[in-house]
């Protein structure tokens, strides 16, 4: 009797030892789910819990809105031969005159005008002819003006007008494209995206790239994806435009039992709960609690006025959000809940763990929670 009385005694003490050792704090990834839920507004604290539902879900479910505004849908495509300010023109002309043409040497008939560019203020300038209005005209339409100039001075001229490679109507285009540069608005390159076609197309991954283009004070942004899908995005171009090939800038960040803390950059246009456990390796099997997977946010004031049922929020709040993998609707509720940029995502420790932890610290072993038993008979046998 005084033996298991001894016994019983000694693995009182362990018990003791172990809530003692327990209250100075081992090592976790942070803090519990008792924890998060006393920092609650509803217990004094300054965030707001809430489990996720489908209200819930709805009610957050908010992704950048990308576009274009309506001047840059309404623009229509620039004639593929009006000329600018910049443009360069190859002008021949072949006069009838074969002893003292007005252009040439004796002997020489034709003439040709290379590279002759498209002053600043839209004008070119042709010997004896003067200086021709080009910018807003057609290549044909200078071929008239020039043959209307030279004919009261060499009999029958024919000219013969072409727009070549030149820096009026072009566009620029950089970030992630295969090859940046300067292009020329041609026939074939009036839209967004057959220009970026020209360009080689996105060195990164589709879905991740945003097409930003910029036309004097304007700036519109466009899923690659989008514009793909959606011909009405694809915008007619202008002379002067900037476009941008960039790579989404969104990341969450993930924290605690999952298979990778980090900060994560997003790999689609929208990203769910249950992607986002899934890119960092998922829960992890030996520690994570799938009862406590919590989304931390700060949310707007529509938002969180929305979601509480509530008129009377103002600035952003902020809020927690709980998903319960193991209710009967949980891994839905988990795939439907979209996680958005800055959101902490934060799966907590199963209570057992701690337990482990707490015993292992005692007893030195990995495997405390087994050895209770095997302890407290070492520890009887001593006494």
């Amino acid at each position: 009797m005084n033996r298991i009385s001894t016994r019983g005694a000694q693995a009182l003490a362990l018990l003791a030892a172990v809530s003692m050792v327990a209250g100075c704090g081992l090592p976790r990834s942070g803090p519990n789910k008792r924890e998060i839920f006393a920092g609650s507004v509803l217990n004094g604290g300054d965030a707001f819990v809430v489990s996720v539902n489908p209200r819930v879900t709805r009610a957050t479910a908010v992704v950048p809105s990308l576009g274009f505004s309506q001047s840059f849908r309404n623009a229509g495509l620039v004639g593929s031969d009006m000329l600018a300010p910049g443009d360069v023109l190859g002008i021949t002309i072949f006069e009838n005159v074969k002893d003292d043409p007005l252009l040439g040497n004796t002997g020489q008939r034709v003439s040709a005008l290379q590279e002759v560019q498209v002053d600043g203020q839209g004008y070119i300038f042709i010997p004896y002819a003067g200086r021709i209005k080009a910018a807003g005209q057609t290549p044909d339409g200078i071929r008239q003006a020039i043959t209307r100039k030279l004919d009261a001075q060499t009999p029958d001229p024919q000219v013969t007008v072409v727009r070549v490679a030149g820096d009026g109507s072009s566009v620029s285009i950089s970030g992630a494209v295969v090859a940046a540069g300067v292009y020329p608005i041609e026939r074939p390159t009036r839209t967004l995206a057959a220009m970026l076609a020209k360009s080689g197309g996105v060195a990164i991954e589709p879905a991740t790239a945003i097409v930003r283009v910029t036309r004097g004070k304007q700036t519109g942004r466009v899923w690659l994806k989008d514009l793909w899908e959606n011909p009405a995005l694809d915008i007619a171009l202008r002379a002067g435009d900037q476009i941008v090939v960039e790579k989404d800038q969104r990341k969450f960040t993930a924290l605690g039992a999952t298979g990778a803390q980090a900060l994560v950059p997003f790999e689609n246009e929208t990203l769910s709960a249950i992607e986002a456990i899934a890119i960092v390796g998922g829960l992890q099997t030996m520690s994570a609690d799938p009862t406590g997977v919590f989304v931390f946010r700060n949310e707007p004031a529509e938002i969180a006025n929305t979601v509480l049922g509530r008129k009377d929020l103002v600035g952003d709040q902020r809020m927690v959000y709980v998903l319960d993998l193991t209710q009967p609707n949980g891994m839905f509720e988990a795939r439907d809940f979209v996680i958005r940029d800055g959101d902490t995502v934060y799966v907590t420790e199963a209570p057992y763990v701690q337990w482990n932890k707490t015993l292992s610290a005692l007893t030195g072993a990995t495997g405390a929670t087994a050895n209770i038993a095997s302890t407290a008979d070492t520890l009887g046998g001593g006494g």
